[in-house]
């Protein structure tokens, strides 16, 4: 009823309407909850990946409903209370969320980074538009969507341009390394590191492999790799 008394003798602002803990703000930071995480959302459900649309949406409106019961409590009901405990609380349950989207193939590969990060950034959008900042929430929206939206071009060209190389590969037995890489070294291809696999083969039951190599520029990874493939030895390779 204070609002629309406000309205109704000329007290009402825009500030009022964004900042103060009412009806109209209330939804007007749920909805915009919505948006940010659906526009984060989206590009993940366009390619396919675990958390999409639906979860980043859901995600982010919980963590602003979160901060606005925090808000209430300490407004009307405990004065004294910590009105940033169950943001905190959100931000911790998060970590068990995103790490549930975090797995490694079968072939050697972790996936579900971003994805998990990206889940993380919507919690942590959804407090930030609870508690009223909605300037950060804006810009941080933005960059978060062009870092999942652009940066992976970008990140192809840098990649595409470097000549460092992993690979995953398995040998029909160990003396075969010794071979492998004297094969690798006869084309001017320095290696950086290698160390054998913790988990076991995939394809065989002999030994594998994590190598890291230096590539000459006249030489690609695709060009590599296929060559590799026809090696004698090798069993299995992949980049990873």
């Amino acid at each position: 009823m204070q609002i629309i008394s406000d309205i109704l003798y000329g007290n009402f602002s825009i500030a009022y309407f964004l900042h103060d803990l009412n009806t109209f703000s209330v939804f007007f930071r749920l909805l915009l909850s919505f948006a940010a995480g659906g526009l984060i959302g989206l590009e993940r459900g366009i390619n396919s990946h675990p958390a999409g649309f639906r979860t980043h949406i859901l995600i982010c409106v919980a963590a602003t409903l979160s901060t606005l019961t925090g808000q209430y409590i300490c407004t009307y009901i405990a004065p004294s209370a910590d009105p940033a405990r169950l943001g905190a609380q959100i931000i911790t349950g998060m970590g068990f969320i995103g790490a549930g989207t975090i797995f490694a193939t079968g072939k050697h590969r972790i996936k579900g980074l971003t994805t998990a990060a990206g889940l993380w950034a919507s919690a942590c959008l959804g407090l930030t538009i609870g508690i009223g900042f909605y300037s950060a929430a804006f810009f941080a929206a933005v960059l978060i969507f062009l870092s999942l939206a652009l940066l992976p071009k970008v990140e192809e060209i840098i990649y595409s341009k470097s000549h460092i190389l992993n690979i995953y590969v398995e040998l029909a037995d160990l003396p075969s390394l010794k071979l492998l890489c004297s094969d690798i070294q006869k084309q001017d291809i320095e290696i950086i590191e290698k160390h054998i696999s913790s988990t076991p083969a995939i394809t065989s039951k002999g030994p594998a492999f994590h190598i890291s190599l230096k590539l000459p520029r006249s030489l690609s990874a695709k060009d590599f790799l296929s060559g590799l493939e026809l090696h004698s030895q090798v069993l299995f390779v992949e980049e990873i």
